[in-house]
This record gives C-alpha cells, structure tokens and sequence, in this order.
C-alpha cells in the first residue's frame, strides 16, 4: 500500500484522486467517484468532496494508499 502525505487535513477526495496523477482532471476525478469506482476504508465512496482524514484507506482501480499528514508543515502554518 502507497502512503500519499498531504500538508493539511481534512482533503478532499477528489483532489487527492487528482493529486496522486490517477486522474487528468478533477472533472474526471469526480466522475470516476460517481461511478461507484473508488472506495474509501473498505466501502464505496460517491461522495465527490467526502473529508479524508489521517489513517483513511482509498482504493481506486488496483491503486492502494493510506493517507498521512506531514507534521512538520502543519506545525509551520500554525
């Protein structure tokens, strides 16, 4: 499994999507969660904008990730 850390918490599942290079566009990354493609900790996610936390699970196609947050820039925009 792939851990993908992100500056900040919560993100967007779609960004995160876009961000990994899964997808071309957010355009597309909303469409392929619509289509019942992606699943998030186990279950099928059609929520566009669902809120991924530390710790979640995101499956899309034979792609695997677990989402970390980057400390160290948290800790500097606080």
């Amino acid at each position: 499994m792939n851990v993908v850390t992100v500056k900040q918490e919560p993100i967007e599942l779609y960004k995160v999507l876009k961000m990994e290079n899964l997808v071309q566009s957010g355009g597309e990354a909303k469409f392929v969660i619509s289509e019942r493609l992606v699943s998030v900790n186990g279950l099928i996610e059609t929520r566009k904008r669902r809120k991924i936390y530390s710790g979640d699970q995101i499956v899309f196609q034979e792609y695997e990730m677990e989402i970390a947050v980057d400390n160290e820039a948290s800790d500097e925009q606080t």
